[in-house]
């Protein structure tokens, strides 16, 4: 493995962490910050906001400079917003820091794609991207539970110092070992890259990525209380439930590339079939902690089967502006975050109990099959 790679798979891995570690400190940054845990989780709702206005609008823009000090520049705003994070004296600082940190995240991993797969043996591309991945993968895995452990022994506050000097690693080796690569890519301005947007199976594949992943992300912002409040979990224990969600993620992420080569509409279709259900089974099995440790390995393992088939079909959409269609796959994905989190504050404010949120968490991802089934159909028709 090119030194390279590792490189940009730490910085995928820090930054993605202190992404997803929220769902395992999300009840002491409400406690901390005297904010109620649905405000708390608007938090996620901001980093995803960010994610989707500054991921295809900052990518698009950036399309001409050299990727190398752009990324340099990107990995220091991460590490600038993390440490603010970590200072921040009051909810409203905090929400703001979260904001700055994710608008550059889209951009980020869009450019370390294109810098990875320029330096790949030929032939090797997709196995190159795939293991760029796996840095989130070992984020959900490692990052998180991690993280949660660091928030829960020195307080949530050491964690985003704990993210922020990852990153600052990665900077550090992304400087002495990364190749500087000068040719932007495709040289396309900002209005070329974005005309890729009006493509209507585009659009649709962005949507099928949205409302597909809105249910589980949900379930994810509100894990903490879930397992805790719900299922009678001690707090020390969710680091130990994030570990087994991530090793199902990763699981999940393989079988479902796999599956995704063989039959991309109807493994996609299938797998979202199977995480409603998932959902379900939870909501029944609520009550008993055998049972739910067990079922967010398996929720896990469905939620992030359904996501490589999503991605490829974004890809394969947007051929004309692949780089772009990275960023905007991401934004689709935040976009579902934001609403996700939106919703189960809603849902928790009703006063249906946390504990339906598994339910409609299951019933958004029914959409979701809805919106598949008919993109399904127009790939079906010929032009």
């Amino acid at each position: 493995m090119r030194p390279n790679l590792p490189s940009l798979m730490l910085c995928v891995f820090g930054i993605t962490t202190g992404e997803f570690v929220i769902a395992g400190i999300l009840p002491g940054i409400a406690a901390d910050l005297a904010v109620s845990i649905p405000a708390a989780g608007l938090l996620v709702t901001a980093y995803a906001i960010g994610m989707i206005v500054g991921g295809p609008v900052l990518t698009a823009l950036t399309a001409r400079f050299p990727r190398k000090p752009l990324i340099l520049v990107l990995l220091g705003i991460t590490i600038a917003g993390n440490l603010a994070s970590a200072f921040a004296p009051a909810y409203g600082v905090l929400f703001a820091a979260r904001i700055v940190t994710s608008l550059v995240t889209s951009t980020f991993f869009a450019n370390a794609i294109v810098i990875a797969v320029s330096a790949a043996a030929p032939g090797k591309q997709a196995s190159t991207v795939s293991k760029l991945v796996f840095g989130m993968n070992l984020s959900m895995i490692l990052g998180a539970p991690i993280g949660t452990f660091i928030g829960n022994a020195h307080g949530w506050r050491a964690t985003f110092l704990a993210v922020a000097a990852c990153c600052a690693v990665g900077l550090a080796l992304v400087a002495r070992l990364v190749p500087d690569v000068r040719e932007p890519s495709g040289g396309a301005s900002a209005m070329s890259e974005l005309r890729v947007l009006r493509d209507r199976d585009v659009r649709l594949a962005i949507a099928v990525t949205a409302v597909g992943n809105a249910g589980l992300l949900m379930v994810f912002t509100f894990f903490a209380p879930l397992v805790t409040d719900v299922t009678g979990f001690a707090g020390g224990a969710v680091a130990a439930l994030l570990l087994v969600y991530g090793v199902g993620a990763a699981v999940g992420n393989f079988v479902g590339g796999r599956l995704s080569d063989r039959a991309p509409m109807r493994s996609q279709l299938g797998l979202l079939g199977v995480l409603a259900a998932v959902l379900v089974l939870m909501w029944a099995g609520s009550g008993n902690m055998a049972v739910t440790a067990a079922m967010v390995f398996v929720l896990g393992a469905a939620g992030f089967a359904v996501i490589p088939g999503m991605q490829a079909r974004v890809l394969a959409t947007a051929s004309a502006a692949p780089t772009l269609a990275m960023a905007v796959n991401a934004s689709a994905y935040q976009l579902s975050a934001a609403f996700a989190a939106w919703l189960g504050g809603r849902v928790i404010d009703g006063g249906l109990g946390l504990s339906s949120l598994y339910v409609v968490g299951a019933a958004v991802t029914l959409a979701g099959v809805a919106v598949s089934s008919y993109a399904w159909r127009r790939s079906r028709v010929p032009a």
